[in-house]
């Protein structure tokens, strides 16, 4: 089923992100501090597309729902030990 993951800055370093699939969807409130963002891409994608492709592997592991509603990006390699260097691949 095809997923539709918009991000919208709300304001600096502060995002909403709303993921739709089928007919449900959530809304997420996340963060992203400028040298994490920094750490992950070198600058050389924007925020919006490191949040998407991050949801994007989030959402390969587990439902939407189950996702936080509100959490700093970093959060999500405590939870899964390869997301760094994972994502970094991903967007190189």
């Amino acid at each position: 089923m095809a997923v539709a993951i918009q991000v919208e800055p709300i304001d600096t370093g502060r995002f909403q992100v709303i993921v739709v699939e089928g007919a449900g969807q959530t809304t997420h409130l996340v963060t992203l501090k400028p040298e994490y963002y920094e750490k992950l891409t070198g600058k050389q994608v924007s925020e919006e597309e490191l949040i998407e492709q991050s949801f994007r592997f989030l959402l390969e592991r587990e439902p939407k729902e189950s996702i936080l509603r509100e959490f700093d990006l970093s959060v999500i390699g405590r939870y899964f030990p390869n997301y760094e260097s994972e994502i970094r691949r991903r967007l190189a």
